[in-house]
């Protein structure tokens, strides 16, 4: 075999195992996607049964009720347009969960119209602000003579 044949064969098989893997993690990487979709999507029909995939949404007031016996949980998602799952978990739900705020579930549909959720993720509060931030923006953009009163009465009270 000549040098020039044996290089265009080694070109060849690095491109092919290239491609190989290429396809492989592919392949491995849509196993792990899941997909955020709203109640009214799910509802529609848009989601093929039996897919893992994120349903977002507000949770609707009054609707959480756990289980007093076990752990699991159910309360209904909500969208801006009023339409509503039920959520079945038997996980720990999150410390910031609570009714009216945003959540991402991630699970599967039930036969039974139902949303069995492997995993419940709860939004933190975007307002949330560490005191010694929220303080020091509020000498910055409070008026200076605001700012001595303010000062003097605060000081000597730790």
């Amino acid at each position: 075999m000549k040098p020039r044949t044996k290089r265009l064969f080694f070109v060849l098989l690095a491109l092919c195992c290239v491609g190989a893997a290429s396809a492989l993690i592919g392949k491995a990487m849509k196993g792990n996607l899941a997909y955020l979709h709203t109640p009214e999507e799910v509802l529609g029909g848009e989601v093929p049964k039996g897919q893992v995939f994120r349903l977002g949404g507000l949770v609707k007031e009054g609707s959480l009720k756990r289980s007093a016996t076990e752990l699991e949980a159910r309360f209904i998602v909500r969208d801006n347009r009023n339409h509503e799952i039920t959520v079945v978990t038997t996980k720990i739900l999150p410390d910031l969960f609570s009714e009216g705020k945003s959540q991402v579930s991630r699970g599967k549909m039930g036969d039974d119209g139902l949303f069995y959720a492997e995993e419940v993720l709860a939004k933190h509060d975007a307002e949330y602000m560490p005191k010694e931030l929220s303080d020091t923006l509020n000498k910055e953009h409070a008026p200076a003579k605001a700012n001595s009163v303010k000062e003097t009465k605060t000081k000597g009270t730790y």
